[in-house]
């Protein structure tokens, strides 16, 4: 990979990264503390879009994500989020559960991120080397 590319993919991942945080940020006071809907639902659905986008950037970019923590606890997260409307009274717990997880997912070890349930084992993708 050119390091044109490198850096070009780099920072569209970071940009992407950075919007889902803002979104969830910027949400974050309607669903902790039942402020009016119409306030935050835009910053909820940047949120939600650009999460779509990252999961499906990693799915293409690895389908071994699926299976270890990193994916399995990201679809964890979801089911989480869809018992927002199962258990609405319990939405400020559910989404602090949310935000724990996802540091661990983001800066845990790589054995942690890597570690897959299937295998019960770490596994990474296998690197083809020039030379």
């Amino acid at each position: 990979m050119s390091e044109a590319r490198f850096w070009t993919q780099r920072l569209s991942k970071t940009g992407l990264r950075a919007l889902h945080i803002l979104g969830v940020a910027a949400s974050s006071g309607g669903i902790l503390y039942g402020v009016d809907k119409h306030l935050w639902l835009g910053w909820w659905m940047l949120a939600m879009s650009t999460g779509l986008i990252m999961m499906t950037l990693e799915i293409t970019r690895s389908r071994l994500w699926i299976i270890q923590l990193k994916g399995v606890l990201t679809f964890v997260k979801l089911g989480l989020l869809a018992s927002f409307w199962l258990i609405p009274q319990h939405k400020p717990v559910l989404f602090i559960s949310i935000l724990v997880m996802s540091v661990f997912i983001a800066h845990g070890p790589a054995g942690l991120r890597h570690y897959s349930i299937w295998h019960r084992r770490r596994i990474d993708e296998k690197r083809i080397v020039n030379g």
